[in-house]
């Protein structure tokens, strides 16, 4: 075994978890750098119209700790992409439920606008299917097509199990908002997820009968258009991983999601938004990088080492590393 320095503290003097450089077993850390900034996340705001049982941001019709991103602050990061020519092809917007907010028609018009493919997570329940804003979201669509995506939470391909995350009836409004989706031409995907005891095949068999039954333009067998994502549980026990890990796994750093992207930010009460290193770690205080896409290439100390982020979470080692999950909409 091959230290890049000695460790500070024998082995199990530390818990997991607890250091930005090394293990519980006293093994260096891994760390992931930015190589390219090809999709930046604007987390619109954390209130979302539903409750999910395990939401890993916690949304729901009360919790605002992230609070409401406007036009402004997305056009300011969009501005230093053109300005420092960083070549991001993909934004994407999530939540909560971003169709909560009442910039979002506005934001997605503006990444549009500058030639962006856009991402939108969504449950596509009433809060898209108001009025003003699906007329606004076809008039983006007529504009734009394909550039736009909306991607919906669908979490089982039965009523019962999605029902069972989300609520009660929960499954009849997003089913209509799919089935509005696919019949005015939108680019959609869908997410589901890992949890229920099936293996991959048994669930993409089972979102191909309920894709075909409502005739939805989606290919479940792509893993792009039906995206199946592992759980995110910070109180499972996971393991951390060292940089031996790759090589063990056989895995690169650069393929996981924080080598090709950053999420904007603003805490309740801040007047100012921040980047974060992903969509996943986004209350942790510690994770800030800065104001500025500039300021986060070179943010170093604690859990970032000149720019690049330390995989000091629970996520970072479960969805990403060993789950092989990803946000972006496109390989």
């Amino acid at each position: 075994m091959t230290f890049e320095a000695r460790s500070p503290t024998p082995a199990g003097a530390l818990a997991k978890f607890e250091h930005p450089d090394w293990t519980a077993g006293g093994e260096p850390r891994a760390h992931v750098a930015l190589e390219r900034l090809e999709t930046l996340w604007f987390n619109t705001g954390t209130l979302c119209n539903i409750t999910c049982v395990n939401c890993y941001i916690e949304s729901s019709p009360r919790n605002d700790r992230l609070a409401y991103l406007t036009v402004d602050e997305v056009r300011r990061f969009l501005d230093e992409i053109a300005r420092e020519g960083l070549g991001t092809r993909e934004i994407g917007f999530t939540g909560g439920e971003p169709f909560m907010n009442p910039d979002i028609l506005g934001m997605v018009g503006c990444a549009l606008e500058r030639g962006f493919e856009v991402l939108v997570l969504t449950n596509a329940m009433q809060p898209m299917q108001r009025p003003r804003v699906k007329a606004g979201l076809i008039a983006l669509n007529e504009r734009f097509g394909a550039r736009l995506t909306l991607r919906v939470s669908l979490d089982h391909y039965t009523q019962a199990l999605h029902d069972t995350e989300r609520g009660a009836r929960s499954w009849d409004v997003t089913l209509k908002g799919i089935d509005w989706l696919n019949a005015n031409g939108f680019s959609f995907a869908i997410a589901g997820r890992t949890c229920w005891g099936e293996s991959e095949a048994e669930l993409r068999a089972g979102y191909a009968r309920l894709i075909a039954e409502r005739g939805w333009l989606v290919d479940p067998s792509n893993p792009m258009a039906l995206v199946l994502f592992p759980e995110m549980d910070e109180t499972a026990d996971v393991p951390e991983i060292t940089t031996r890990c790759w090589g063990l796994l056989e895995k690169r750093p650069s393929e996981m999601m924080c080598a090709a992207s950053r999420m904007v930010i603003r805490r309740a009460g801040s007047d100012a938004a921040t980047v974060v290193p992903c969509t996943l770690i986004a209350y942790e205080e510690a994770f800030e990088m800065g104001a500025s896409l500039a300021q986060a290439a070179l943010a170093d100390g604690g859990m970032f080492r000149k720019g690049a982020v330390k995989l000091c979470h629970p996520h970072c080692s479960k969805f990403c590393v060993l789950g092989g999950g990803s946000c972006s909409v496109r390989d």
